[in-house]
């Protein structure tokens, strides 16, 4: 800001410059930051923040990524994960197409959106109980994956 505009420009005259003489204007009076959240600060902690303080849940100690790495694919984006000519050969008398999620990087399949109508057999190590429902509506197959 360009120093024409401060406040200080002002305030310039006023011994005090708007801090008041009793109570002075001191460095960080309640402390920096966060400080007294537990102590002086409760009250606006409580009423602003909520279960700011505390534990929730159990500790996992030697918490491994790997074992809870689950990337899932919705059944809306199922048919983009093969190419369109496997879709067509089926109709002109082909067999069913085979969509195979685990070689695309995805373990569990959801069920948000539609189908076509068409069977379809679907690979996976997961299926929701709403995926499995639209794919075996639509004559489709949900094969589990090791």
């Amino acid at each position: 800001m360009v120093s024409r505009l401060r406040k200080t420009r002002k305030d310039r005259g006023n011994v005090c410059m708007g801090y008041g003489r009793v109570g002075k204007h001191r460095k960080h009076p309640g402390g920096r930051g966060n400080a007294g959240g537990q102590h002086h600060h409760r009250t606006l902690f409580d009423k602003y923040h909520p279960g700011y303080f505390g534990k929730v849940g159990m500790r996992h100690y030697h918490y491994l990524v790997n074992k809870y790495f689950c990337k899932s694919v919705n059944l809306e984006n199922l048919w983009s994960l093969i190419p369109e000519k496997v879709r067509t050969s089926y109709k002109a008398g082909g067999p069913v197409p085979v969509i195979d999620v685990m070689n695309k990087g995805y373990f569990k399949v959801l069920g948000k959106g539609h189908l076509p109508e068409q069977p379809v057999i679907v690979r996976a190590r997961f299926f929701s109980k709403r995926a499995e429902d639209k794919i075996r509506k639509v004559g489709g197959v949900c094969l589990l994956v090791a």
